[in-house]
């Protein structure tokens, strides 16, 4: 007989009594394990008793902030953490450096209508948490450099798309930095809020050659142009009179999510059929594995991140069992897959 999975150790920590509640509340309903901290000092007297498998974390706090925390994390006790904050909400420079301190998921934490929110959101939340408890340590990719690229043998592309969720943030910004100035059109969804999208949109237009925005309805793709999907809002592609045009919409959820990679990876497949080219990489869940197997079933390319790779080997592996991927290639040569060379 299978022994019981035991439950998850969650340590939340916040300033906010109410948000501490709420949070606490929130994840015992699900069957975890729950402590919570006033701050990153408290957080660690307890870790010390008993380490968690994931922390919750806020940014603004009293005595030591969430960044410093975040990096005594790191070189002491590395451990998986979400951030829920108010500066998230905001999309600030903090949120971005969160990530790049090792956080693993962002949930964004508003001023007022915290209790309401938070138990809209209680899906998300959760998954966060379950997704950051399955993620493998998370250790640098080689180093990128942009690869040249000729109008020759990037022709025969129309449309590259890629998907991610916990840990795609890193393995976007590997693929955008490799890419030639003159690469196809690239179209991503990254799960993550609606005010932090463009941000890191603008943080990825530094890294590499090609120009990055945040999509708005009606935006042309083009070569040596990156559209990122805005956070709550689907990303559909269709083929206008000149080209590939973004739509942005709402509607509900698909494969739970909103922006779903299922929706735009579908939306491909109708639109560029044969000349586009799709790659699903890390990330927990299944979302984008049925519009992957769409897209091969429309004769476009298709590939899936490793698992060696992956900080969540989730999405991928959906795909992978569906019959939805041709290759399955490691972060370091998807680039080079994605454009024909690999």
């Amino acid at each position: 007989m299978a022994k019981p999975r035991e439950a998850l150790r969650v340590l939340v920590v916040d300033d906010s009594a109410v948000t501490r509640q709420v949070l606490v509340t929130l994840l015992r309903e699900r069957g975890m394990r729950v402590e919570a901290a006033a701050d990153p000092l408290i957080a660690l007297t307890k870790m010390a008793h008993t380490p968690p498998d994931v922390i919750v974390l806020d940014l603004e706090m009293p005595r030591m902030d969430g960044l410093s925390f975040l990096r005594r994390l790191r070189a002491e006790r590395p451990t998986p953490v979400v951030i829920c904050s108010g500066v998230a909400e905001r999309g600030t420079e903090a949120a971005l450096r969160a990530l790049e301190e090792g956080a693993l998921e962002i949930i964004s934490k508003p001023r007022v209508g915290l209790r309401s929110f938070l138990v809209e959101s209680a899906t998300r939340l959760i998954d966060a948490v379950e997704a950051a408890a399955a993620a493998r340590p998370r250790r640098a990719p080689r180093a990128p450099s942009p690869l040249p690229g000729t109008r020759a043998d990037l022709g025969r592309l129309g449309l590259i798309v890629l998907g991610a969720s916990t840990g795609g943030t890193d393995a976007l910004a590997h693929v955008v930095a490799e890419l030639p100035a003159d690469a196809p059109p690239v179209a991503i969804v990254q799960h993550m809020p609606e005010v932090f999208t463009a941000a890191f949109a603008t943080r990825l237009d530094r890294l590499g050659r090609v120009r990055v925005k945040e999509a708005a309805s009606g935006d042309q793709l083009a070569r040596g142009r990156v559209l990122i999907a805005p956070g709550n809002r689907h990303l559909r592609i269709v083929r206008g009179a000149a080209g590939y045009v973004a739509e942005v919409t709402g509607g509900p959820l698909v494969s739970r999510h909103r922006p779903s990679v299922d929706e735009l990876f579908h939306s491909v497949a109708a639109a560029a059929g044969r000349h586009g080219v799709a790659a699903l990489m890390t990330g927990m869940g299944d979302d984008g594995a049925r519009g992957l197997l769409a897209m091969r079933r429309a004769g476009a390319r298709t590939l899936a991140q490793d698992e060696a790779s992956s900080v969540v080997y989730g999405m991928p592996r959906a795909a992978v069992e569906l019959g939805a991927a041709e290759r399955v290639v490691p972060l370091h040569e998807l680039t080079a897959a994605l454009l024909g060379r690999s």
